[in-house]
């Protein structure tokens, strides 16, 4: 059988049960894989641990299914813009793992290299470091981090071909590549799928020995955190 899918719900057939662990690529609302997170709320799979930078906001990306109550625990860096989160965290509802962001980001990417630990001198001395194990490296004192690994990835790309080769855009590159090579399972849904040898081969990020599944997604919300923009200088508004 192929890697294409018909769509997010194809995709992730018969991969989701409950109590599983889930990494979604993305940083904020950038790059998330929207279908995917959608289709996890649809088929109401339970008791997950969710692997992310962020959890999104309260009614956009992976929030949306912490008001369904369907996350048990976040392993993440930043959650500042979702009240949903603080609410189930103070309560002792939602168990959280905070890590430092580089932190996370190399648990990730060990995981996916196959490489059980490494230490690190982020966080030595805090909080982060209580419980693990420490050692010293020419005079200098290190944490013992433990690699992250998934049941099923889910990352958001570009374009990709059907063989699953992957090529992000710009800043949405952010953690999908190395959550693409830490899932035993990756899915990844794509804004354009193309036939093999139509994508540059230097330009490639997440070649497609890690891709089990893709698909190419109808729409693509791509929502902005903060909208900022600028003042008009002549202080006249815009004809629209």
């Amino acid at each position: 059988m192929g890697k294409v899918y018909r769509d997010a719900a194809k995709a992730l057939e018969g991969l989701l049960f409950d109590g599983m662990t889930i990494m979604s690529g993305g940083f904020g609302l950038c790059g998330i894989p929207e279908h995917c997170i959608r289709q996890l709320k649809d088929a109401n799979t339970k008791g997950i641990t969710w692997i992310a930078n962020n959890c999104g906001v309260d009614d956009f990306g992976s929030g949306i299914l912490l008001h369904t109550r369907q996350i048990k625990k976040m392993v993440a860096s930043y959650v500042g813009e979702n009240k949903t989160f603080e609410k189930q965290f103070l309560s002792g509802e939602l168990e959280v793992e905070f890590n430092p962001q580089g932190t996370l980001a190399e648990r990730i990417r060990a995981g996916g290299a196959g490489i059980p630990a490494f230490y690190t001198k982020t966080g030595v001395g805090t909080v982060i470091a209580e419980g693990k194990e420490t050692k010293i490296f020419d005079g200098v004192e290190y944490v013992m981090e433990r690699a992250l690994k998934a049941d099923v990835a889910i990352v958001k790309a570009w374009k990709g071909d059907t063989e699953g080769n992957l090529v992000y855009r710009k800043t949405a590159r952010n953690f999908n590549p190395i959550m693409a090579q830490a899932g035993k399972v990756t899915v990844a849904e794509v804004e354009e799928l193309v036939e093999p040898g139509q994508l540059d081969a230097d330009t490639i990020h997440t070649p497609g020995i890690f891709v089990q599944r893709i698909f190419k997604g109808e729409h693509f919300e791509k929502r902005i955190e903060f909208l900022t923009t600028q003042a008009n200088p002549t202080g006249k508004k815009k004809e629209q």
